[in-house]
């Protein structure tokens, strides 16, 4: 279902070096086609967010979302893909951590859509150490907006307005793993009608690090 990169070594260096690793391609298109149709289906159960995270140095939500726990309990795709053996052995391999799934269900994996103008998903980080993005869509261009930025080993989201902030574009298709507890990350808006940036965010944790679920995961999925 997913193509998974063969060269660990090389993807772990750059990992640990990052904190943000790029995978191009890892979505086949016969699983891209399920997903998205996942999606479809599912779209009855979104909701949309527009609101400033007041824990997250006020910056702005303006998505519509789809919580974990909605998708544990309507989907069995995204759920399998989640908990795929491969997957979880890639990432600890890549990594070097003893990586496991999320206990919890709000954040675990969930569904995020930017589709308007100006919708963004402001800076933060994240409850569990690692998420994987799984992009659906994406805009085909960098100026269209809907870039990854980020700054790693960040000691506060202010960390995204200086120097330091790189941005990272995806296509349809694409992954990227982000050290994403550490690593201050937010998304670009979108700059015009008729775009869309949907990706399928799944949480990933070490043994120690269970039930970490704040109050901004729960103000946005919940």
């Amino acid at each position: 279902m997913l193509t998974l990169p063969a060269s660990d070594d090389v993807l772990a260096s750059g990992f640990t070096d990052d904190g943000y690793l790029p995978l191009p391609g890892l979505l086949s298109a016969t699983l891209l086609a399920r997903l998205r149709a996942e999606l479809q289906r599912l779209a009855a159960l979104a909701v949309r967010r527009d609101f400033a995270m007041a824990c997250m140095n006020n910056s702005p939500r303006h998505l519509t979302v789809v919580g974990g726990e909605a998708i544990a309990q309507h989907s069995t795709l995204i759920p399998a893909l989640y908990r795929e053996p491969a997957l979880l052995a890639f990432l600890s391999r890549v990594t070097g951590l003893d990586i496991t799934t999320v206990r919890e269900p709000v954040e675990r994996h969930v569904l995020n859509v930017l589709h308007r103008p100006g919708d963004t998903h402001g800076a933060h980080t994240d409850d569990y150490p690692l998420a994987l993005v799984l992009f659906l869509r994406a805009p085909a261009y960098h100026r269209d907006g809907g870039l990854l930025e980020y700054t790693p080993r960040a000691s506060t989201l202010d960390a995204l307005n200086t120097c330091s902030a790189r941005r990272a574009h995806h296509r349809s298709g694409d992954a990227h793993l982000l050290r994403s507890d550490t690593t201050a990350h937010r998304v670009t808006p979108l700059r015009r009608t008729g775009l869309q940036r949907v990706v399928l965010n799944m949480a990933y944790t070490t043994p120690g690090r269970q039930n970490a679920v704040t109050d901004s995961a729960t103000l946005l999925y919940g």
